[in-house]
């Protein structure tokens, strides 16, 4: 046989060898490790023939915003959501609750000439700067404040720490001009303060950073001046951190299970409780828009018979989230596990349903529903404690 003949044979041999080892290798491949991507195909076989074949012009990343927005949205978890670059970044100051800005907030009912200051926050560049409550904000960067709207009034008093920003501001029919400098804003998450009854009432306005020792320590406050029950408000109140609700449910009530989860994986957890607790009547005023952490807080209490629960069904979600950051700086939020109250009971669609029900109706006016919700709280834990008393 020629020489030549043996190396084409030699050849042959080796990539048949090479391609039987490779089909071998993808059926057992195909057999124990599917192959599961059938949204990167489409998505890919999309992109190439736009590259290829669309004869407009588009911004790539527009596009791949809206796909990625819609593919989370397709898979019909309410809970679920996927963030843009440039929100991110906000979206982690909100969790941390901080922001960057000068520590004023709007009103968002434009006036004649622009925009009223609603609160200043102590110690804030705002307050420094001399911006009072009831100033009306006309101008951002020589911009009128009405022209560009409210909410891109608010992003471009916002910005990134230790730039300035210029503001035209009226006092009493008379404009004012100040720069100031942005810095980290933190957010109060709790308030608390004593009604004329005595009763403490506590603001939670959500779960997020410090959310928890705020609270603890407006209870320390609380029970140094002898205030005999609380009442806990977390009405429209939207979640946060499962840390910071555990660390307030070990605080309020007394030794056993306080938060149980199921991951992904199919993993059980649970948090539980020490033996100490607050021995004080505790009433939590919820509504429609309290979900998460927020109605999850109110059915722990209600589970452990510790709170009377007064207000409106809560929104019914039982699912939690951890945001997963993408390669280009965007992130989806996705739903990752199921939570249950210490009674083993899912949230889920049901939502909490109050021991005294008083709803909000549509169309009208909430205040008074509101101070409604509020005074009856405030009945049920005079009542308790009178009854304590034995009078």
């Amino acid at each position: 046989m020629k020489k030549s003949n043996v190396i084409f044979l030699c050849v042959m041999l080796v990539l048949l060898t090479i391609t039987l080892t490779f089909t071998v290798t993808m059926f057992f491949i195909a057999q124990y490790f599917p192959i599961r991507l059938p949204i990167a195909h489409k998505v890919a076989a999309i992109e190439s023939r736009l590259q290829n074949y669309y004869i407009g012009e588009y911004d790539e990343k527009t596009v791949g915003d809206k796909a990625a927005e819609a593919i989370i949205s397709a898979i019909g978890d309410r809970w679920s959501y996927y963030i843009p670059s440039e929100e991110y970044g906000a979206f982690q100051d909100r969790m941390d609750n901080a922001y960057s800005g000068i520590g004023i907030t709007i009103n968002d009912s434009g006036i004649e000439k622009g925009f009223p200051v609603a609160t200043v926050q102590e110690g804030s560049p705002a307050e420094r700067a001399g911006i009072q409550v009831g100033d009306v904000l006309t101008h951002v960067e020589d911009e009128s404040a009405l022209k560009i709207g409210f909410e891109e009034m608010q992003n471009r008093v916002r910005g990134e720490v230790g730039t300035w920003v210029r503001l035209t501001l009226e006092r009493d029919g008379t404009p004012y001009t100040t720069n100031v400098r942005r810095m980290r804003i933190d957010t109060v998450a709790a308030k608390g303060t004593v009604l004329e009854s005595g009763v403490g009432y506590v603001r939670i306005e959500n779960f997020d950073r410090n959310a928890a020792q705020q609270t603890i320590d407006i209870l320390a406050d609380f029970k140094s001046s002898g205030v005999p029950g609380v009442i806990f408000d977390v009405r429209s109140n939207p979640g946060g951190h499962q840390a910071e609700l555990v660390k307030l449910l070990d605080h309020l009530l007394p030794e056993g299970d306080v938060f149980r989860s199921i991951d992904y994986t199919g993993a059980e957890s649970t948090d539980r409780s020490d033996a100490a607790f607050l021995d004080l009547p505790m009433v939590v005023l919820v509504d429609r828009h309290s979900y998460s952490a927020a109605e999850f807080f109110a059915a722990a209490l209600q589970d452990y018979e510790k709170a009377k629960i007064v207000g409106e069904p809560t929104t019914g979600k039982g699912n939690y989230q951890v945001a997963m950051p993408l390669p280009d700086g965007s992130a989806i939020n996705i739903s990752i596990g199921k939570y249950f109250t210490p009674k083993g009971k899912s949230l889920t669609d049901t939502g909490l349903t109050p021991d005294v029900t008083i709803p909000v109706p549509e169309n009208e006016n909430a205040d008074e529903t509101y101070s409604k919700q509020l005074e009856t709280a405030e009945k049920l834990i005079l009542s308790e404690i009178s009854s304590n008393n034995g009078s």
